[in-house]
């Protein structure tokens, strides 16, 4: 009889102290101010900001070298885009700061994170959805 190897968990879910923790920092930030105000407009952007300051207090790297990756990030952009261009989009800035951050410390491998990048950007945009319908009905077979 053959078993299954033990799943290993990389990411744990987040525990209700670690929503509390970052609940603090997320009041902290600008807008919020105004019924309607939010902080983050998209899921991904509240999970990239929790994700690091949570690498953050785990001890992974100080605080001052994610903010000088974010700043450069930002003057990258800022110097090849005119300030009110649309396409602004400040937590892809922290992405990109995080990412760096990471890949600095040891802890993210550039390369394979371009290639995944890559592979899932390659794929249909509903390429996970169940397709109920036949893909192709043969001439001869009638309804």
């Amino acid at each position: 009889m053959m078993t299954d190897a033990p799943t290993v968990r990389l990411v744990r879910r987040p525990t209700p102290e670690d929503r509390a923790a970052v609940e603090p920092l997320i009041a902290q930030l600008p807008g919020g101010d105004r019924p309607g105000d939010r902080s983050f407009d998209e899921p991904w952007q509240l999970r990239a900001f929790a994700l690091a300051v949570t690498a953050h207090k785990a001890g992974r790297f100080e605080w001052a070298q994610f903010q000088a990756a974010l700043i450069a990030s930002i003057k990258k952009w800022e110097e090849t885009h005119a300030l009110d261009d649309p396409s602004w989009a400040y937590y892809e800035h922290w992405v990109a700061a995080f990412e760096t951050v990471l890949a600095q410390i040891g802890l993210l491998d550039t390369p394979s994170l371009e290639s995944r990048t890559a592979e899932v950007l390659a794929a249909p945009p509903n390429h996970h959805e169940a397709h109920r319908d036949p893909i192709a009905v043969h001439p001869g077979v009638k309804a």
